[in-house]
Order: structure tokens, then C-alpha cells, then sequence
């Protein structure tokens, strides 16, 4: 992605190891695209090293026969079990390739091994800074079906959290596009269950003994899906979405289906991999860490729990203030800060990710404001958002509306983040380094209205 932006996919079993580039005489290459649904593109290609993924991927465009409009919508990446990259159309994708291994070694924790063997294949996926509103907009339905394919992958993979209800409501699109109309003598429940992992993520498929489903719904977020909610969102499919087989009906179809990921605000994001530190808990107040999925997006950041597949915290920009630190040359940490409340007090609160990505998160983050920024009309003039900001409250126009689920899994979780807090007035809850006097980061989203506001440190903090 721009600024050599990458990140981690969350499972790695099914992908295997594929080159891209195989000789084909003396002067050219074959050059293998592979789609998200492992469809291969074959492209000959003369003067490899030097050419650019833009001409790289107008060439893809032809071969796919892809409206013009197209160009903007995808890209080229590099992906590997261990490494996503999204490249910049100034990129060369040979030269690209030469360097992974270095690649691996400064942004993954791979060992010597990994980043010896490791070999990346060339993808044709959605381009991230794509915004939602325009892709709204598309109705070729080669396209969507493109676009389909890989929501639906991101679904599956649990890559996109997403609650049960909504997994069945997706789900039976899946069936409908893939089974056809729903015929009860051959879409029984047992037909279902043999493929449900076809249509509902694997994380929630019910499998083995009913004590053991029961155990792993007392200590999850989630409750286990079966075939019997399936085949009712199936069964239960408006009768437009039925009426026949032809390409106008998998169009509304795939427009069903993305209009539905469009609510999830991690839609189109991309991935990365880190750490966060869990809450003391017991009597020796032991923590430790957990694994999480940063993901960033046009709209926001969200920490994933790569386990629970389940959102921790989410935030817009325009609720958060954050930074990039690499203290004494150890641990890489994007700090994020936000507001909250302890007790009942206000405060600020300061989330650390622990990552050797954080210094590509920091600047996805950057980008992705300058582009909303441009977006929305260039640079604001300060004196307009001031009083933009005095007449209105950005809460109401910036923020993800509330879900009314109250266990939704995109509901944050703070209760299962370790913070850093302080109160309102100064008075410190929790020791911090560094000092700080206004907030603990200058970088914000400037020139526009903000929900966020920093909290004013005691001039006599202790430094922990």
C-alpha cells in the first residue's frame, strides 16, 4: 500500500507457496496474477525488471476485460503468508521481489528460515484507499463479482469480525449464488452441515460434542453458528433476490452482499499484526500480552482480538490522537489516545500496540487523513472550522452509530484494555513517561472538527 504500507493475514494454512514470475524465452516472462479466489491470470510480459506495477496492472485490466474505471479501484500486492504489501504504481514489482527478504527481516518477526523460503505471489485485490461511496456506485457486475469474492473471503477467514446473525444473512447470499433457488427436498440441514464452512466463518461453525459447543459459548463472544440458522436466512431470502439465474440476478446478489459489508467500518482495511498488553488480573496482578489485528482503514482504526475475532476498540480519526515511538532502539509502539472514563471520571486514555509495523500504521494513518482531507475539499480555512465547530457537534456527524446489539462484536471493549489514564484537572491515575503538558501526542487530525479532546497534565507529574 502507498508508503510501503503492510500487513499480516490472520491465517496462513490454506495459502500456498506460488511464484509469480517463470521464464518464457529469451527476452520475456510469464508473470502469474492470482485473484483472491486463486483464479490465475497468465500475463507474457517483455522487459520485467523495469516495469511498473501500473503498467503491470493496466495490463491485467485488459486481460480481465475490466472497465476503464476499474484502474482506481484495484491494485497489485504482494502477499505472502507472512506479509501483505500494497504497491504504489511508481512501483517495479520485479525489484519489489528482490527485496523481500529484507522486507520480512524489518517488518515481521519471521525466523532466518521463514524469511530464507518465503516467496510472495502477485495479487489483484481491492485498493484501500477506495472509498466506500464511490464503490456504491458500481454496478458492472464483473466487478462486483470481483469485489464479492474477496468480502467473502474476508468473511470466512474472519478477517472481517462480523456478528452471527449478520454471518447468516451473508451466509445464505453465498448459498443463493452458489446452490441457486431454494429447493427444500435438497437444501436440508445435513446438506448444509457438511459445507457450512463454505458459507459461515470457521471461528463459528459448531463442531464435535454439544458440552464442548457449550463450553467454548461460555467463554467466547461468540455463539456457535449451526446449519438450522443458515437454512433459515436461506429459506427466508426477499423473493427478488430468488426470481431467477441470469447475470441481473447475480448482480443484486453481489450488490446484496457488499451493501451489507459496507457496514462493518473495517470494511476495505488493511492488516497488521501487533501486541497490546492485557489487564493485571489475580492476585499477583499478572498480565502478559495478547495478539491483535490492527486494522485501517479510509474511515478509522479498529484492534481486533485475533483469537475472539472479536473488536476491542474502534475509533475515527477524528476521535483519537496517536503517535509512532521506538524508545532506546527496542520495541517499535504506536500509541493510541482517546477519550474514556475511569469511575465515572473523565479521562484520557492511552493504548500501546507493540508492533515492528507501528511505524507503517503511524503513517497509513497520516495518508489516510491527508485523503479524507482532500476529499472533503482541500485544506479547511481555520476561522470556518472553528465556528463549524461551535455550531455543531462532530460527535454526531464523525462517529460509527451505536449498534443496539450489546454484544455485538463490533461493540469496543475497553474493560479488556490495559490503559494509561488521567483525569480531566491533571491529577494523575496511572504513571506515564513521557511528561506531557496538553496531550501526550501532537499528532491529531488538524484543521477539521474533532470529538477528541486532550486532557490537561499536572505541571508535577511523577515520571514512572
Amino acid at each position: 500500500m502507498e508508503g510501503d504500507r503492510l500487513g499480516i493475514p490472520q491465517s496462513t494454512e490454506d495459502h500456498s507457496q506460488r511464484s509469480s514470475i517463470s521464464s518464457a524465452g529469451p527476452r520475456s516472462l510469464d508473470v502469474l496474477v492470482y485473484l483472491i479466489d486463486d483464479t490465475v491470470v497468465r500475463l507474457t510480459v517483455d522487459n520485467l525488471p523495469s516495469i511498473t506495477a501500473h503498467e503491470l496492472h493496466r495490463i491485467v485490466l485488459e486481460s480481465l476485460r475490466l472497465p476503464e474505471g476499474a484502474l482506481e479501484l484495484f491494485s497489485l500486492w504482494l502477499v505472502s503468508p507472512f506479509l501483505e504489501l500494497q504497491l504504489k504504481p511508481k512501483h517495479q514489482p520485479y525489484k519489489v521481489c528482490r527485496q523481500w527478504q529484507d522486507l520480512l527481516f524489518r517488518f515481521t518477526s519471521c525466523s532466518k528460515d521463514e524469511i530464507f523460503e518465503d516467496e510472495p505471489s502477485l495479487q489483484f485485490r481491492r485498493n484501500i484507499f477506495f472509498p466506500k461511496r464511490k464503490e456504491a456506485q458500481i454496478q458492472d457486475e464483473d466487478v462486483l463479482r470481483l469485489l464479492y469474492e474477496e468480502a467473502k473471503y474476508n468473511i470466512l477467514e474472519g478477517r472481517y469480525p462480523c456478528d452471527l446473525a449478520d454471518c447468516e444473512v451473508l451466509g445464505a447470499l453465498v448459498c443463493r449464488v452458489n446452490l441457486g433457488r431454494y429447493d427444500p427436498e435438497q437444501h436440508t440441514a445435513s446438506f448444509l452441515k457438511e459445507r457450512l464452512d463454505s458459507f459461515l466463518p470457521s471461528h463459528l461453525c459448531q463442531r464435535g460434542h454439544r458440552l464442548l459447543s457449550a463450553l467454548w459459548k461460555r467463554g467466547s463472544a461468540h455463539s456457535p453458528a449451526n446449519e438450522q440458522g443458515l437454512l433459515r436466512a436461506f429459506r427466508e431470502l426477499p423473493e427478488e433476490e430468488e426470481a431467477c439465474e441470469d447475470r441481473a440476478a447475480l448482480r443484486k446478489l453481489y450488490l446484496s452482499y457488499l451493501q451489507k459489508c459496507h457496514e462493518l467500518p473495517h470494511y476495505g482495511c488493511a492488516f497488521f499484526y501487533g501486541e497490546i498488553d492485557k489487564p493485571a488480573q489475580g492476585l499477583l496482578h499478572r498480565g502478559g500480552r495478547k495478539a491483535v489485528v490492527v486494522a485501517i482503514s479510509l474511515e478509522g482504526v479498529s484492534i481486533i482480538d485475533s483469537k475472539e475475532k472479536h473488536i476491542l476498540l474502534g475509533l475515527a480519526f477524528q476521535e483519537l490522537s496517536w503517535d509512532h515511538t521506538f524508545p532506546n532502539e527496542e520495541e517499535h509502539i504506536l500509541w493510541l489516545e482517546f477519550d474514556g472514563e475511569n469511575e465515572g471520571t473523565p479521562v484520557n486514555k492511552l493504548l500501546k500496540v507493540y508492533s515492528k509495523q507501528a511505524e507503517l500504521m503511524s503513517g497509513l494513518i497520516e495518508y489516510c487523513i491527508e485523503l479524507n482531507t482532500a476529499a472533503e475539499g482541500g485544506a479547511l480555512d481555520p476561522s470556518a472550522a472553528s465556528s463549524s465547530s461551535a455550531s455543531q457537534s462532530p460527535a454526531t456527524d464523525r462517529r460509527h452509530p451505536k449498534l443496539q446489539r450489546q454484544n455485538s462484536v463490533l461493540c469496543s471493549r475497553i474493560q479488556h484494555l490495559s490503559t494509561i489514564d488521567y483525569v480531566e484537572d491533571g491529577k494523575e491515575i496511572k504513571r506515564v513517561k513521557p511528561r506531557r503538558t496538553t496531550s501526550f501526542f501532537g499528532r491529531q487530525l488538524s484543521n477539521a472538527p474533532t470529538s477528541y479532546s486532550a486532557v490537561r497534565g499536572a505541571e508535577n507529574l511523577e515520571q514512572g
